[in-house]
């Protein structure tokens, strides 16, 4: 498989989506502390409802959480994050073909989430916890390699970069060749700058304004900025009315060249990056 091609396919349990249109990533979050839902799709039955909704609206693929990462979050139990995500990945399963991604840095969870169903890894540790390259090397599957600097409980404590998009480029760098030296395709791989995880406003405005660096990969880039803190600085508006600066940073991201937009609101980004990816792609 040629450099381009690693951008716009990745291999999904032997299903590959065209990334040459970007792909909405919808959130799930089964947790009671959410920051965005407060722990609206807590049940299995209100899960895998909001679960097929957002297949409805245009998600190419559903993201389940099962442990909060918001600023100040604190960690759960391997067994307490299993019985979050795993009757929820089989429910969706036995209704839905959709990829399912694992959001989880825990190789345990990673492992029995791909066994229940789940096609995609995604782990905001970047496969750094103890056992985790391992585990992903074995399942083969594509995985997303967010940076974050610091851990959830105190990443936004005056997170400092001497420069941002080169210090996060490097750590790109280092991941993915700790990745492929695992044994990991790297067709199988998949990036995300991490926005607000361990950065201050300035730094994901700069962050997102030089976004294309990151195409020199030549892998996927995810981005997600839904409902986050930025959006609330940059517009003093609380989570449920952040629906619009959202939208506008989804079409800045995608015509930077993201490939998968991780987002809350599904239908509304859908539809903005289509759109914007219409005229992008015209000749």
């Amino acid at each position: 498989m040629s450099d381009a091609d690693c951008v716009s396919q990745f291999s999904c349990a032997g299903y590959r989506p065209d990334l040459n249109f970007p792909k909405v990533m919808g959130v799930l979050n089964v947790t009671p502390d959410s920051f965005s839902d407060a722990g609206q799709f807590y049940s299995l039955d209100e899960a895998l409802e909001r679960a097929l909704v957002m297949e409805a609206d245009g998600a190419a693929i559903i993201d389940v959480g099962g442990e909060s990462t918001r600023p100040g979050a604190t960690p759960v139990s391997v067994d307490e994050e299993l019985g979050r995500v795993i009757p929820v990945i089989e429910a969706i399963r036995k209704e839905s073909l959709i990829p399912i991604s694992i959001d989880t840095s825990k190789p345990e969870v990673m492992e029995a989430a791909i066994i229940a169903g789940a096609n995609i890894i995604n782990d905001v540790r970047a496969l750094q916890a103890h056992g985790a390259l391992d585990v992903v090397a074995q399942l083969q599957v594509p995985v997303c390699l967010m940076h974050m600097q610091g851990m959830p409980g105190t990443m936004q404590i005056q997170p400092k970069y001497h420069s941002v998009v080169d210090e996060i480029r490097f750590f790109f760098q280092q991941r993915m060749m700790a990745c492929i030296n695992a044994g990991i395709l790297r067709e199988n791989i998949i990036i995300d700058p991490g926005f607000g995880f361990g950065k201050t406003l300035k730094h994901n405005i700069k962050l997102l304004k030089n976004l294309s660096v990151f195409l020199d990969f030549d892998v996927p880039i995810l981005v997600g900025v839904s409902r986050k803190s930025m959006l609330g600085m940059l517009l003093d508006a609380p989570i449920e009315k952040r629906l619009h600066g959202g939208i506008a940073l989804a079409v800045l991201a995608v015509w930077q060249g993201a490939s998968i937009i991780r987002t809350h609101d599904v239908k509304e980004t859908f539809d903005a990056i289509h759109v914007c990816n219409a005229v992008k792609q015209s000749s």
